[in-house]
């Protein structure tokens, strides 16, 4: 099976803060792959590189064969006619309904004639259980069903690639297994590749072929949902238990608190070494 996505020897930086170094990564074609990691560790970074919202400093990006420039705005207009993005939180248009927040990518991608964008956008609203609240606002729906509503507008154009930004985030337990069982299934019937960035170890084990664990920039391990559950690596078996002490610290790097708040000087260290013998 070939890759829709794929991403090589991949560095990025902002400024001299490095994200991500040397990172590769296989998307293939039909296929739902989890990234996960720890916050800050670049999951995020990875989706705005592959949709050329940020330039790597190092390294390629291909989609269906074809450099990502994020530098060419014309070729990159044309490389989003075949992605789908749901972002966190969803990001719907406040001031558009449902129905047009959904035909947005379509008024903007295409010159359809309004009898058969119509069609289109009720389908859309129809997959995710919404056509009935075609021409409620955004205010008047709940959380839950903003979430399904920016997932009809990722698949609007019956995307190649739809790209899942903490798709369940702050969802209720019902909302949150609506969404993921929609994700597999929109996937398997589109036909598309999918990339879902989530901290939800359970549901994204449950819908995923495959899953990147990433820290500090860094892939860590990778492999199926069960060969990450078996998985003996500390950084995986740390996140899948959500254990608070492991390779993750809790504490960002940098200075200690003693030394921060000048309590260093006040204690002799020789001291404290001949005290202990």
């Amino acid at each position: 099976m070939s890759n829709l996505v794929e991403i090589r020897n991949l560095t990025f930086s902002y400024g001299e803060r490095p994200i991500l170094s040397g990172i590769g990564m296989d998307f293939p074609r039909g296929k739902v792959i989890a990234v996960m990691g720890g916050s800050g560790s670049g999951k995020t970074t990875i989706l705005r590189l592959i949709g050329g919202q940020l330039q790597p400093g190092s390294g390629e990006i291909t989609i269906d064969g074809e450099v990502v420039d994020a530098g060419n705005a014309s070729r990159m207009y044309a490389m989003r006619r075949k992605m789908g993005m749901l972002f966190q939180h969803g990001a719907l248009f406040t001031d558009l309904s449902v129905f047009d927040n959904v035909a947005f990518p379509l008024r903007e991608h295409t010159d359809l004639p309004d009898a058969i964008l119509r069609d289109l956008v009720l389908m859309k609203l129809h997959a995710v259980g919404l056509r009935n609240a075609a021409q409620l606002m955004p205010a008047e729906i709940s959380g839950g069903m903003a979430r399904r509503v920016a997932l009809a507008r990722a698949i609007a154009l019956d995307p190649q690639l739809i790209m899942y930004d903490e798709p369940f985030a702050g969802l209720d337990p019902i909302s949150l297994g609506i969404a993921a069982r929609l994700i597999r299934r929109l996937n398997d019937v589109l036909g598309s590749t999918s990339i879902l960035v989530s901290h939800d170890v359970n549901e994204s084990f449950q819908i995923a072929d495959y899953v990147y664990f990433l820290s500090q920039g860094k892939i860590v391990a990778h492999g199926t949902p069960a060969a990450m559950r078996e998985s003996s690596d500390p950084y995986v078996r740390q996140f899948v238990l959500a254990e608070a002490d492991g390779p993750v610290p809790f504490h960002y790097p940098g200075t200690t608190l003693a030394r921060d708040l000048g309590l260093e000087t006040l204690v002799d260290p020789a001291a404290i070494k001949g005290r202990k013998r």
